[in-house]
């Protein structure tokens, strides 16, 4: 007979044994929750939809262009749609396991709402490739192929307990896979000319990518059971890629002003990765969670003002 998975506990103690452990870690209690907006956005994986969604317009402003209101709905389904599947095979992989020291809120969130959120994902996923199908034009399709086929060796791998190169670390893929996802609609739209547009777009866009990998990279390391002490590295990345963007804007020359602005953006969200590492004994892992991924969305306010302040 097939194996059942246990549905998780109700309660939130018996739930998150991990999480309540590490609200009394080393005698100090965690106080501050986030809003239940905030950690609903977090839990149901909207934050990384948002964020991809956000960065991609900034790209496409930096570069001065307008991009069809097609893609960023593509792009904010299919990213959700991943997310989704990849906490359910968490949680499925994770519920196997007698400790589950793996799980956490998100995954036994998803777990618990499974019904719902896999027909969900799969429609998602599904409308998000029929637009690609329908609207994108056939001379992108490869560079998208060839970032799908990267996405999906990434997926299963990570999912068949396959290791990594050494120096392939996992938060740099999803760095990586992230941002190239975001960037290229407006790569692909810029790269036939406008000589040094090409040059200014992609610094915006490796600052991005690195501020993806310290976010990814301090998720893992705030992770309830495994606040080693590499997790301090986070505070002095976050001021070092901070401080770099804030130079690269300065540096920029001054008919960029958008590209140097956006650099701001990213120097100010890696700041508060750094702040947040700073605070995290006094956050909830969920609330420190969901943080991470707000703080990404400083350009949302660049946006708010090219797009619906004028």
């Amino acid at each position: 007979m097939p194996q059942t998975l246990p549905n998780p506990p109700a309660h939130p103690s018996a739930e998150f044994p991990v999480e309540a452990a590490a609200l009394t870690e080393a005698g100090i209690r965690r106080r501050y929750a986030a809003p239940r907006p905030l950690l609903f956005w977090h839990l149901a994986s909207f934050d990384a939809p948002t964020v991809a969604v956000v960065w991609s317009l900034a790209f496409a402003w930096v570069a001065g262009i307008r991009l069809p209101p097609w893609i960023p709905a593509a792009l904010a389904l299919g990213v959700w749609a991943v997310y989704i599947g990849d906490r359910l095979l968490d949680a499925r992989s994770g519920l196997r396991s007698p400790a589950r020291r793996t799980l956490r809120e998100r995954h036994y969130f998803h777990w618990r709402h499974r019904r719902i959120l896999l027909p969900l994902a799969a429609a998602a996923a599904c409308a998000a490739a029929s637009m690609v199908f329908l609207f994108m034009q056939k001379a992108a399709r490869e560079p998208n192929s060839f970032l799908a086929a990267a996405a999906l060796a990434y997926f299963s791998g990570v999912h068949a307990h396959r290791r990594l190169p050494r120096w392939l670390s996992k938060e740099l893929m999803v760095g990586l896979i992230f941002t190239a996802g975001c960037a290229l609609p407006t790569w692909f739209r810029v790269r036939g000319g406008q000589g040094s547009m090409f040059w200014i777009f992609w610094m915006p866009v490796t600052c991005f990518a690195a501020l993806a990998w310290l976010n990814c990279h301090a998720i893992t390391r705030w992770e309830p059971g495994k606040r080693t002490p590499r997790a301090a590295g986070v505070l002095p990345l976050g001021w070092l890629l901070g401080l770099a963007g804030i130079a690269l804007a300065l540096d920029t020359p001054a008919n960029h002003a958008r590209a140097s602005a956006l650099l701001v953006c990213a120097a100010t969200s890696a700041l508060l990765l750094a702040l947040l590492d700073r605070m995290s004994n006094r956050l909830t892992p969920t609330t420190l969670r969901a943080a991470a991924d707000f703080v990404l969305l400083t350009p949302a306010l660049l946006l708010a003002r090219a797009y619906w302040l004028r």
